[in-house]
Parts: structure tokens; C-alpha cells; sequence
């Protein structure tokens, strides 16, 4: 604030009397240090210094107590610090002797003062400007020592009293502006912290209350709901019945969700781990998910690994609750195509396993610059085209807490447009070990709506046997299959059965497998010995509730020729039928199947890997190696006169190389887009929890660049730069696979490939930097100038950067020789396990040449002869190889 700005606000009218007298005791208290530095500079006496000390003493403390008393003390701060700084510092050091007074402590007091008292970017103004002001007065000390006042002894008594009070005068002022400023804040923060603890206060009670009242008609609504589904009523009114108990869910859905996120925000949620059964708590899933997804035209999918433990200990309550909120989040935002549930299990050593549940969708997607406030409470994501469709932004938000509560993860991988997954980590302790096998939601869920049937054949001449110790089981089997005019007998029990096969020859026979006395086992495998019997060849089904891998692992084992799990339905029943009847006993129906039948969820199973490695093509490895360790692989494009072609797959590099020579054509490699990245990954996203990219060096390519850039849309992809280009990547590339098919996370792999981009050495040496010209890495003169003196540069990768090492004058195969011999003359150093010899343009007779070269020097385990890609090779020209290797650990 500038004196012109006090005057004014002197006579201002509209601030009132303190503030207006504050102003005036502070431009009095600034003239006043102004006159009584001009008196002690004029006089050039003691009593002029002491009068202009004692005034600017004043002036501090005057600043001090009315810019705490007005609450502006940062403004406080920075006026005492302009006339500590510019003028009392200044002035004190001129007429206290110098540097043989006391003036430089004081210089340091101004700096301390500085630090610990003015805030934001001024305080770096004055201690800039206060450094070059206290040079220039030890500048004008040395050069003009005439313009110092040296102390006389009188003074010196005086200067030791004044810096005494002065010094503690600003210390206890410093101290003053820190607990005010510390005051303030405090004070602040008390406040804010009450405000949000009422309104947790009121937020809860809300919450509650609300639950409570909502609660109850609801409770009442669903009760009398239940009555009318189990009587038999009409089509619409069953319907009708239907929408009301689907609406009373989902409001009781919305509900929870509330209070989940009061109970968190509180500190209140607890966890409650429980062993429970992995099909089971899937059933119920689908049995909510698949009528949603069916009412939206979806297909729903489920994937899940057959090798999972087929119990777990976790709270299944709050991971049910997850996985519902995921994909009705996902259904939600899906307009067609489909979703899918994949489950897969990473067992770890200590009798735990890592669950990974994944939820993908062919929805809209989302934009990557949203996708940090997905999981942001109450805020929805792209508002404005998202306003009709239902929800309050609570889900995900839910979602995200309780999987950290219960110490997992969850990630998000998106392509706006295209679709997203939702990557669930949630670490559980296994209790049964045995696998959960084949997963049969079929015959689990049960359907909650009337299907108009139609028989899908007719067998009037089959005869089929039913057993089973529960008459209601026959009676259900009996009805099912009364208009396929089967002839159907049924027993209760293995005794009974045993007499039934002695007496009549049956087409198939469905047994139960636990009934009392004699079980179905027992009876099957009498069956196939009895004497006397007609049915020793008869196809034997066992229908039973024993669901589980081992169970059917049991019965295959046993020799039975199916498999029904109860409760079954219709249509499983007539489609095992068929499986076992003679085809001449078989008239197929006009509607091969049921009409009107309700779609059931597509159980699939597709391994995904926990990690993969991707890289471009221009990592120049063999595709034996690329398969054996299922890496992907994006390729470069090729751009020359005739068009874009990708690298490796619509160009060769034999075919570009002599292009390039017979026609003398401007050839160049190009990186893939950012956009082309994005749908790389989401590809490989289908196969893999996980993908690390190693990218090109980031200094010689955009493809680094374009790959961070595309990985910002997925919480699963981790760009790796190199530093490297060629096999070199190609050696990162292989060995992060190494790493990754050990089982070693994600971070671990990171880190040793930081470390292993440092090792490898990748170097080439160019026959012709004619090549090299044309891509236009070096200039047309430099190219001149090694053609005249036949100069054969060695280019190696440093700091993610191409550098020549050194240059070989001669012919080529000298240069290639002394290449050699140079490369691999600290043959110890060297990690002899591989050897990359990557080329382009050589004969296999050159390659020989080369290879003897090698092995007069070095040793390796292995040697591997690699074609550079034709995106390496439109840079380097033909005659160029390169020796490419890692260095021992």
C-alpha cells in the first residue's frame, strides 16, 4: 500500500474509525523513520543515529501491534520488512562502522526475519533484492571507505545498547506475527473442523431417520409383494409384481449405499470376514445382474478360472456388494453389446491368494482426463451427456472404500467410446483348496419370470428311468418332461432301481447320487454288473445337488456319462436327453428349442495373465521368442512414396532395402499415434490384468511420448522408457517376461528393468551414412564427407540418446573388425548368456565372418542372428549390424 493509497483511505468515509486510525498511526510511524533517517544522515553525529534508530523502532512496534489488532499481518510483515531491509539495514551499516561494527549481524537478522515471517513468493523478492543490496554496501565499503562513519567509543557503547534493544525488540516481534499468523490458522481450522463435525452430526441423524422411515413401508410393500408372486395369478399381474419387487431392491440398494458411505466417512464400517462358498455367492450375482442386462438388450458374460479355490474366507457381504455395484454401474452406462465378470485367483505361499475380479463393458467409456474423479462421492463424470441415466455418484465411490478397507486395490481401464474395465484386487485367505470346476449358473439361478414353453422334440417310443429318494424330484423331473411324451419310470431308491433294470431295457437313466441304504454309486456300478440285466450299456446321467470340481471330477472318475446339477431346468434336461437317445427314437420339434425361453448369462473361461510384456516391432526379436513368452507387439509404420505400411507385416525389410537402392526414395519410420497406442492396450487388455510396455528411447523416437500418453486412460499399463532401441529393448523386453512368468509383481519388474536399461549395451556400426542422410539424421555435408574419407561411424544408445562412440576409417570389413574387437574388449564385464547380432543387408557368408569375429573374443552361451525390422533398417542401410548384450549384474 502506497502513502498516496493511506492519505485516501484517511478520509475514507466509508471504513470506519479503527481502520481509518490504524492508517494514520501508520503513516505517521513511516515519516517519522523517514525524518529521523534523514537527521542522522545529515548530522552525521551519534545523536542522529540514535534518533533515527529509536524513530524506525517505533515505527516497527507501531506496525507490529495495529497489524495484529486489524488482523493484517501479512501486510504488517512485508512493510516492516521494506524498511528493515532497504532502509534501517542499509542506513546502519553506513553509519555504524561497517564491516567493523556490528552491521553484518544485523544483515542476517533481516534474512532471518525474512524467512520466518512473510509468506508466498515476496518473501523471495526480498531475500533476493536484499542479497544484491547488502553486496552493494560491502561493495561501497571497500571502494569509497571514506562514505563509512567509523565508530568512535562513545558510539560504540551506544551501537552495543541499540542493537541490544533493537534486536530484541524485532525478535519479540517476529515471535508476535508467528503465533498470530499460528493463532489464525488454528483458530480456522477449529472452526472448520466443528462445522464438519456438526454436519456429520446432521448427516447421520438424516441418514438414519430416513433409512428408518423408508424402511418401513418398503418392508411392507416387498412382504405382500412375495404373497402375490406365489399365488397363481395372470401374465400382467406377475409382471406387474415382478417390477415392483425389482423397483423395492433397488431403492433398498440406493438406501444402503447412503448410509455405507456415512458409516464410512465416520469410521464406523467394519470389516466381517466369513468363509463362504465362491458358486454360491456368484449365483446370487447373476440371479440380480443378468435381468438388468437382459432388459437392456446385453449380453452378460461370466469368466471365471476353473482352478479357483472353491472356498475363501473374506466378508462376502461387502464383496458381493462391490462386484453388484461395479456391474450395474456398468450395465448403466452400456447401451449394446455386452458385460463381462471374469474371477481369476493368484495363490501366494502363505495359504492366501489374490482374488482379481474384473468387470468390462462396451459402454461409452471414459475420457481420460476424468477418470481421477471416478471415485469422487456425489460427482458424476461428464454431467452434462450423462444427465438421463439414473444414480447419484455414490457407487463407485463406495466401491473404492471398501476395497481398501479390506486391503485391496482397484484400477481403472478406460477407451472413451469404446468401453471400460474395472480391475477389483482383494486378498483372501483360501479354506478349501478343492477347485470350483465347472461353473453351472444354468442350473443355479432361478428364473424369475414365466417362460411360454415349447417342447424342442418328442420321444414317444424312449423309455427313461429316474431315481431318486425325493418323490417332489420326481414329480418336478415327471412334469418337465411331459410334453416331450417320454415314457418316464421313476423309484426311490437303488433297491428298487436294480429291480426295474432286471425287468425293462431303458433308453437312459437318471440316478441320484445320495440316497439312504444303497446311494447312486452303488447302484451304478451294480448296474453294470448285473446278472440278468438289460441295462449293462445303458447311458447313465447323475442328477444331483452335489455341485463342485471335485464332485465332477469324482463322477467322470466313477465312469458316468453326465452330469446334472439340481435344480435343474426343462431345457437341460431335454438337451442331456438328446445327448444320449438313439437318433431313430428322436422327432425334433418345428421350434427346436423353447419359445420365449429367457437368455441365461454366457459362462466362458479365458485365462488372463496376470502380466504382459508389450514393446514395438522395432525390439527386433525373433518370433519364436515373441510366442513363447506371449508378448505383443505394436508395430512402427513405414512411410514412403507409395504409401504407409506397417512395419513387419506389410513391409519387409529385405523388399525397403532394395526399394531404397534402386529408386533412391525418401524412406522413413514413424512411431504409432497415441490413439493407436490406446487401442493397443485395450486389446491386450482383454488378455492380461496387466501390461509394461518397453517403448523405444524416449529420446530418439515420439513413441515413448505416444504410449505415456495413451497409458493415462489405464490404471494397468506401465511405460517403461528403455533408453534403448533395436534387440537392446528386445533384451528388456525378453527378460521383464522372464520376470513376470516367476510370478514377480508388478513394481519389482519396474524397478530391475530401471536398473537393466543401464547394463545392456546396444551399438551399431554404419557401413554407408547414406541412409542415415536420407531419414535426415545427420546432415547431407557430414554424409559427403564420410563417403570421401570411407569413415565408418559407430552409433551406441546413452542417456535414451544416439551418440557416435567412434569412427573407423577404411574398408568395411576392416571397420567391421575393429568394431568388433572394440565392442568386446572387456570380455569379463560382459554377461556371456546372449548375444544379439542384429543386421540388415548382409549375406550369410558376412554373417559367418562376423560370427568367427565374435567368438574370437567373447564366448556366449547363445548367439542369436536377427533381420532389423524395416523401421530400423530405412535409418541404418544395408551393411549395417550390431552387436547387442548385457552386462553382468
Amino acid at each position: 500500500m502506497s502513502p498516496k493509497e493511506i492519505i485516501r483511505d484517511i478520509g475514507n468515509p466509508n471504513l470506519n474509525l479503527q481502520e481509518r486510525l490504524f492508517r494514520l498511526i501508520m503513516l505517521i510511524g513511516l515519516i517519522g523513520l523517514a525524518i529521523g533517517t534523514i537527521v542522522g544522515f545529515a548530522s552525521g553525529e551519534d545523536i542522529g543515529n540514535t534518533i533515527a534508530l529509536l524513530v524506525a523502532l517505533a515505527g516497527f512496534a507501531a506496525i507490529t501491534y495495529f497489524s495484529i489488532r486489524f488482523k493484517r499481518t501479512q501486510w504488517g510483515a512485508v512493510t516492516t520488512a521494506i524498511i528493515l531491509i532497504y532502509l534501517v539495514l542499509p542506513f546502519n551499516f553506513l553509519t555504524a562502522g561497517g564491516i567493523y561494527g556490528g552491521a553484518p549481524i544485523w544483515f542476517l537478522l533481516g534474512i532471518v526475519y525474512v524467512c520466518l515471517v512473510v509468506e508466498k513468493k515476496v518473501k523471495y523478492v526480498f531475500l533476493v533484492s536484499g542479497y544484491i543490496l547488502f553486496a552493494v554496501c560491502y561493495y561501497v565499503a571497500y571502494a569509497y571507505p571514506e562514505v563509512i562513519v567509523q565508530h568512535t567509543m562513545q558510539m560504540a557503547y551506544i551501537d552495543s545498547l541499540m542493537t541490544l534493544v533493537i534486536v530484541s525488540g524485532l525478535i519479540c516481534g517476529m515471535i508476535l506475527f508467528q503465533n498470530a499468523i499460528f493463532r489464525s490458522e488454528n483458530a480456522l481450522a477449529q472452526k472448520q473442523k466443528k462445522e464438519i463435525e456438526d454436519l456429520n452430526r446432521m448427516q447421520n441423524r438424516f441418514f438414519s431417520s430416513m433409512s428408518h422411515e423408508i424402511r418401513t413401508p418398503i418392508n411392507t410393500i416387498i412382504g405382500l409383494n412375495e404373497m402375490i408372486l406365489r399365488e397363481e395369478v395372470s401374465d400382467e399381474v406377475a409382471t406387474d409384481a415382478r417390477s415392483i419387487q425389482g423397483a423395492s431392491k433397488m431403492l433398498l440398494t440406493l438406501i444402503n449405499d447412503i448410509l455405507d458411505m456415512s458409516k464410512i466417512e465416520s469410521g464406523n464400517m467394519d470389516i466381517v470376514p466369513v468363509t463362504y462358498d465362491l458358486g454360491a455367492m456368484l449365483s446370487d450375482i447373476v440371479n440380480m445382474i443378468w435381468v438388468r442386462a437382459r432388459e437392456k438388450g446385453l449380453e452378460f458374460h461370466i469368466d471365471v478360472d476353473q482352478a479357483m479355490p472353491s472356498q475363501l474366507l473374506g466378508d462376502e457381504v461387502r464383496i458381493k456388494q462391490i462386484l453388484i455395484n461395479v456391474l450395474n454401474n456398468a450395465i448403466k452406462y452400456t447401451s449394446e453389446g455386452s458385460v463381462t465378470l471374469a474371477i481369476q485367483c493368484k495363490r501366494m505361499e502363505n495359504g492366501c491368494a489374490q482374488i482379481v475380479y474384473s468387470v468390462t463393458d462396451t459402454g461409452i467409456g471414459i475420457k481420460k482426463e476424468n477418470i481421477p474423479y471416478l471415485f469422487s462421492a456425489f460427482k458424476r463424470i461428464d454431467e452434462e451427456k450423462n444427465r438421463y441415466i439414473e444414480g447419484t455418484g455414490l457407487g463407485l465411490s463406495i466401491v473404492k472404500q471398501l476395497v481398501e478397507l479390506m486391503n485391496g486395490e482397484i484400477a481403472v481401464n478406460s477407451v472413451y467410446k469404446k468401453g471400460s474395465t474395472f480391475v477389483i484386487t482383494i486378498p483372501q485367505e483360501i479354506i478349501d483348496e478343492a477347485e470350483l470346476g465347472e461353473l453351472d449358473l444354468e442350473t443355479r439361478h432361478v428364473l424369475n419370470t414365466r417362460e411360454h414353453y415349447k417342447q424342442s422334440f418328442e420321444a414317444p417310443k424312449a423309455h427313461v428311468l429316474f431315481v431318486d429318494d425325493n418323490e417332489m424330484n420326481l414329480m418336478v423331473v415327471e412334469k418337465l418332461l411331459r410334453d416331450t411324451k417320454v415314457n418316464i419310470d421313476t423309484v426311490a431308491s437303488g433297491k428298487e432301481c436294480l429291480k426295474k433294470t432286471l425287468q425293462n431295457r431303458y433308453d437312459v437313466i437318471f440316478m441320484d447320487h445320495l440316497m439312504p441304504a444303497m446311494d447312486g454309486i452303488e447302484c451304478f456300478h451294480i448296474i453294470r454288473k448285473q446278472m440278468g440285466g438289460l441295462n449293462h450299456d445303458t447311458p447313465v446321467v447323475i442328477l444331483t445337488a452335489n455341485a463342485g470340481g471335485e464332485n465332477q471330477v469324482l463322477y467322470r472318475r466313477e465312469g458316468f456319462d453326465g452330469y446334472l446339477l439340481k435344480p435343474v431346468s426343462g431345457i437341460q434336461l431335454e438337451k442331456e436327453l438328446l445327448r444320449h437317445l438313439p437318433r431313430q427314437l428322436v422327432r425334433m420339434t418345428s421350434a427346436a428349442g423353447s419359445v420365449g425361453v429367457v437368455e441365461t448369462a454366457v459362462v466362458t473361461h479365458t485365462k488372463k495373465l496376470p502380466i504382459m510384456i508389450s514393446t514395438e516391432s522395432t525390439s527386433d526379436l525373433p518370433k519364436y521368442l515373441v510366442d513363447k513368452y506371449q508378448i505383443a507387439v505394436i508395430p512402427y509404420r513405414v512411410v514412403m512414396d507409395g504409401g504407409e505400411f506397417l512395419d513387419g507385416i506389410e513391409a519387409d525389410t529385405d523388399g525397403m532395402l532394395s526399394y531404397m537402392e534402386k529408386e533412391e526414395k525418401f524412406v522413413c519410420s514413424e512411431p504409432p499415434q497415441a490413439a493407436d497406442y490406446e487401442a493397443f492396450f485395450a486389446e491386450q487388455l482383454t488378455r492380461a490384468q496387466y501390461i509394461i510396455h518397453i517403448a523405444f528411447a524416449k529420446n530418439g523416437s515420439k513413441a515413448y511420448e505416444n504410449a505415456l500418453e495413451a497409458a493415462k486412460a489405464f490404471d494397468n499399463v506401465k511405460v517403461i522408457d528403455s533408453g534403448h532401441l533395436s534387440s537392446g529393448m528386445g533384451i528388456m523386453a525378453l527378460r521383464a517376461a522372464e520376470y513376470a512368468a516367476s510370478g514377480m509383481g508388478v513394481d519389482a519388474i519396474v524397478k530391475e528393468m530401471e536398473h537393466l536399461k543401464t547394463q545392456i549395451q546396444t551399438s551399431f556400426i554404419v557401413t554407408s551414412t547414406e541412409y542415415l542422410a536420407r531419414s535426415g539424421r545427420i546432415p547431407a555435408k557430414i554424409n559427403a564427407i564420410c563417403k570421401a574419407f570411407m569413415l565408418h561411424p559407430v552409433i551406441v544408445l546413452k542417456n535414451s540418446s544416439m551418440k557416435v562412440r567412434e569412427i573407423f576409417v577404411g574398408t568395411r570389413e576392416y571397420a567391421w573388425k575393429q568394431y568388433v574387437i572394440s565392442t568386446l574388449h572387456h570380455a569379463r564385464e560382459i554377461d556371456k548368456k546372449c548375444l544379439f547380432i542384429t543386421y540388415a543387408g548382409l549375406t550369410n557368408a558376412e554373417l559367418k565372418e562376423i560370427e568367427e569375429q565374435v567368438k574370437g573374443k567373447v564366448v556366449f552361451e547363445q548367439i542369436i542372428f536377427q533381420k532389423a525390422s524395416p523401421a530400423i533398417a530405412t535409418n541404418c542401410g544395408p551393411g549395417t549390424f550390431g552387436l547387442l548384450f548385457a552386462l553382468k549384474n
